[in-house]
């Protein structure tokens, strides 16, 4: 859903979803086709385009026509650490090289999705659908362990988010094939069901936790499959349940020099998580806990951390690595701010270039499109 208003955003703040507090009963997808963006006004909003920053973001966008087809790595998945030792410190050298064919795949994909937002070309559509059903015949994502091998885990939640988001756009392209459309949905709905079941087994419910609950989230409303959106969802209300008072995710406060990074890292899956269940009829953008916190909480902390580092300190003592933040790091308050355009100072200063994470689906700013200084126009 997008911007509506003065309105809108003040019940943001104030309406209490008491009946949300527990979900034990199930949730239900209304329209698989939904996405997590309203696809005809964005259409619409991109043919009209006026912003300078959304023209910058058109201009860079790739096409999965030019880019080379990925063929699907093949055998089990064994992906090494992404840090040398523990959960921070050094990246490993070694994981790059691995991971390099999955990025490549959740790109092109995402290049063609974003290519028919703004164009509506049926050749990208179709060449980004036929990049991912050559992955679904193939049956990849699915052999791994995260007993032997917790990185192929993550990959796999990370690339399948990417193009389950990918798909619920496609899926309103009408020239694409039926039966291949089908065929891929099945698939990652398998690939979705997989790493829910590992993650149940499990008590990790940091960051990985969220990016599993948008690729059940996405994957569920593509699949019109309740017990993955469900469940997906109620990973959303679990991380907004772990909010301290000042807002802050503790476990991504554990990550040391990369605590502020963390923060934003677990905002990135969240909020187009809410995305998906606004679209779905589910407020899930208002959810408050039992505390009395809102995902606003989280979002301003980030703010005050990114423009004040030092208020890390009460979590840890490590210098916070935020010299050279990513096109990924801003991605999450695209989403953010078509519920509510008050954003931190901050983030609104860091959304003044365009925004990228293949993982969300791709360029953000062309799929959400914040206007920098819109909450003051208001």
């Amino acid at each position: 859903m997008l911007k509506t208003g003065a309105v809108r955003s003040l019940r943001f703040f104030i309406v209490p979803l008491l009946g949300l507090a527990c979900s034990a009963h199930a949730e239900h997808v209304s329209n698989p086709k939904a996405s997590y963006i309203d696809i005809k006004q964005r259409h619409e909003q991109l043919a009209n385009n006026r912003d300078p920053r959304t023209a910058q973001a058109i201009a860079s966008l790739g096409f999965c026509t030019k880019m080379p087809p990925i063929a699907p790595p093949t055998g089990r998945m064994i992906i090494p650490p992404h840090y040398l030792s523990g959960g921070h410190g050094p990246v490993n050298p070694a994981e790059a090289p691995v991971t390099r064919v999955y990025n490549d795949f959740e790109k092109r994909v995402a290049a063609g999705m974003n290519q028919w937002l703004v164009t509506s070309s049926k050749v990208e559509a179709q060449c980004a659908q036929q990049q991912i059903d050559t992955w679904a015949q193939a049956g990849a994502l699915l052999d791994y362990d995260p007993s032997e091998s917790s990185q192929a885990w993550y990959q796999v939640e990370w690339t399948l988010s990417s193009i389950a988001i990918s798909e619920s756009v496609l899926v309103n392209e009408p020239s694409l094939d039926a039966a291949q459309v089908k065929r891929d949905i099945a698939w990652m709905n398998k690939v979705a069901h997989r790493t829910v079941e590992f993650d149940k087994s499990r008590k990790q419910k940091n960051n990985h936790h969220y990016w599993r609950g948008l690729a059940a989230v996405a994957t569920g409303v593509i699949s019109s499959d309740d017990d993955l959106f469900t469940w997906g969802n109620s990973t959303y209300r679990q991380a907004i349940d772990e909010l301290d008072q000042r807002g802050a995710l503790p476990q991504e406060m554990a990550r040391h020099e990369r605590a502020i990074h963390y923060q934003s890292f677990a905002l990135q899956p969240l909020l187009p998580l809410a995305s998906f269940a606004e679209r779905q009829h589910i407020p899930l953008m208002q959810y408050r806990s039992p505390s009395g916190r809102t995902v606003k909480d989280a979002v301003d902390f980030l703010g005050e951390a990114i423009a004040n580092p030092q208020i890390v300190k009460a979590y840890t003592p490590d210098e916070q690595m935020v010299a050279d933040l990513g096109s990924d790091f801003f991605s999450f308050a695209e989403f953010y701010s078509l519920y509510d355009p008050h954003l931190p100072p901050s983030i609104e200063q860091g959304l003044e270039r365009p925004t990228f994470a293949s993982r969300v689906g791709g360029n953000t700013t062309v799929i959400a499109g914040h206007v920098p200084g819109a909450a003051q126009r208001k």
